[in-house]
This record gives C-alpha cells, structure tokens and sequence, in this order.
C-alpha cells in the first residue's frame, strides 16, 4: 500500500473554529501561531483542523468573510513553520455527529446538500491553490449505516464539482459509524489517485472513552486499565455500553495485555481495502481520554504507533489541547515527550 506522503503524523486542533461555542474571543485565542510552531517542533508534518460551517456561514447561508479568515490564517501558519493541513468540515448544515447539536435533514434534503456543495465550491476557489500542502476533509464521522448510499451520491458529487476548481487537491472520504474501519468497503470507488480513504480509530472503547460522560450507558465512575489481559477486556467489555466487534480478538494472545498486534489485526482489513482499490489511508483521529492513566495512554500510543508504522498509515492525533483528550493538558506533563515520540 502506498502511503501519503506529507500527512504521516499529525495533531488535530479539535476545539478551535468546531465544537466551541464560536466567540470572538475562542476564534482569537484557542489557537495562536505560537500553537503551531510547538506542533511543528515535535517534528509533525501536519496539522488537521475541524470546522464548522457555521464559522463560515449564517442559518441563511450567506458567507462570512472574518471566518474564511481564520482558515486562511490557519493555512498560512502552516506554511510558515512547514506544516500540511487537513481542512475537515465537521459539521454541515442539517448534519453533524453529535445528536446534541440537533441537525438534521441533510441526507433527506436535496437543497441542504446542494448548500453543501456549495460551501465546498467555495472553499476550492479560496484554498485550492495551496494543494501542495493542503487537504479537504468531507464530512466527519457519517453515524448512520442506512445512509451509505445516499453518502456515497453526495459524496461522488462533492468531488466532482471540487474536481472542476481545484482539479489535484486531495480529498480525504470516510464511511458510516463515524469513520470506522468496518465501513470502508462500503464507500464509493475512488475517483482519482488524489482520494483518500479516512477512518477513526477509538478502540478499545472502554479504555479511550473509559468514564465518558457522553457515551449512553457510560458510568463516569468506570476506569479500566489496558496492563490487564485481553481476556479481562473481553469480559468487562461483554458489559460495557461500547459495543465488541465479534472478530475484535481474533487470533490474539489473550493472556497477554494490549500490544501493537490488537491494532495490526484491527487495521489489516483497512490495508487489504487500500491495496485492491489502490487507494491511500488516513486516520484522522486517535486518542485515549483524560480520564485514563497516563502511563497507559503512553503504552496504547506505543501500540497503535508500531501499527501505523508497519503499514505506512497517515494519521492525525485527537487531539493538540482540551476536549477531553488534550496532548497539552495538566494531566499529560509527566508523559508528553513519550507521546510526542509516538505521533
């Protein structure tokens, strides 16, 4: 499988111009040039940046000018301290991953996908010079499986009218259960060698959103520890709200704790998927929560690292600081230069 060069190891900027509550003042001061020149010293090669459209449009979808800037800002950070971006459209209008957010129509909606391809469109005017150091990023984390094919259609459509403006740019699609590795069969042929296959990769869930006040079922209380054997995780997760993949130990030692051969085993099919469509792959987020022990988040990025590395995936951490998973936060101190050597 072909790697993608330039997008190896990267950081999200989760928090930032998406999942905020989109003032002035988090525009102005989540993330500062200073942010980005501490992300390019950890010899990173890109940054992956959400953002919502609201940051770009109103509820009537007229355009605003002074958010397209802060993406321009974004860009031209990068470019100075030597870092590619991936531009991610975390959510839409009448769409986003979150039920809380209560958007909804847009896979029903043809005028709401229309407004899609239109925000999209414009982006391609404004950013599509920069292809050699950027990337466009879809839609994150398509939840619903029935939607598939109605994503796939929107999806195939988005890329061609990118394709008539910024006809090299990469463009980066994933699939249903927010991006998971299981849903890449699924998705639409690729239409050039500028796609990218993107998937997520969470697991296991019971360690990476152990305590997650917004998993259904979740108890804040609970803790697990990876250093226990595969066969305690097996057990435990038999009860947890996050749900076991039947195949999700096939093959592993289970008397043996967490090690790259859960992720190598994990991520296979992804690679198999990547070489019959001769496609590349992308995982655009990864992460432990803040609620886990750092020494094992250390030892699950040690894990997942050897994986990534053996198969040349391209993949961005979740996430550079806060929402609940920030590399940067109080609780990451002691263990940061471990995780840095692991992006």
């Amino acid at each position: 499988m072909e790697s993608w060069k330039g997008y190896q190891h990267g950081v999200n900027l989760g928090g930032w111009l998406s999942q905020c509550d989109y003032s002035k003042d988090r525009f102005d001061h989540f993330i500062q040039e200073e942010d980005i020149k501490t992300i390019a010293s950890w010899k990173t090669d890109h940054v992956r940046v959400p953002v919502d459209y609201n940051l770009v449009e109103d509820e009537q979808g007229n355009y605003l000018e002074e958010g397209f800037a802060y993406i321009e800002k974004a860009i031209g950070w990068c470019r100075t301290y030597g870092l590619n971006m991936v531009l991610d459209l975390h959510k839409t209008y009448g769409y986003s991953f979150d039920v809380g957010e209560k958007q909804t129509g847009f896979f029903s909606e043809e005028a709401y996908q229309e407004r899609f391809y239109r925000l999209w469109e414009q982006f391609a005017r404004r950013f599509g010079e920069n292809c050699d150091m950027l990337a466009f990023e879809l839609l994150n984390e398509v939840t619903d499986a029935s939607v598939s094919p109605i994503w796939n259609r929107i999806a195939d459509t988005c890329i061609r009218r990118i394709r008539a403006i910024a006809p090299t740019i990469p463009i980066l699609v994933g699939g249903y259960w927010n991006n998971s590795i299981d849903a890449l069969h699924d998705l639409v042929l690729p239409q050039d060698e500028n796609i990218i296959y993107n998937f997520h990769c969470y697991d296991p869930g019971l360690f990476t959103h152990q305590g997650a006040y917004w998993v259904a079922g979740m108890d804040p209380a609970f803790r697990f520890s990876i250093r226990q054997p595969l066969s305690v995780m097996q057990e435990i997760g038999k009860h947890s709200p996050w749900p076991q993949r039947p195949d999700e130990y096939e093959g592993l030692r289970m008397d043996a704790p967490l090690d790259a051969s859960y992720f190598k085993h994990r991520m296979a099919k992804a690679v198999k998927i990547a070489e019959e469509r001769n496609v590349r792959l992308y995982c655009g987020e990864y992460g432990a929560i803040n609620l886990a022990d750092p020494e094992d988040t250390v030892q699950w990025y040690r894990a997942i690292h050897e994986a990534f590395e053996e198969y040349g995936i391209a993949r961005a951490a979740w996430s550079y600081k806060e929402m609940d998973f920030g590399l940067v936060d109080d609780h990451m101190k002691a263990v940061l230069p471990q995780i840095i050597e692991l992006l």
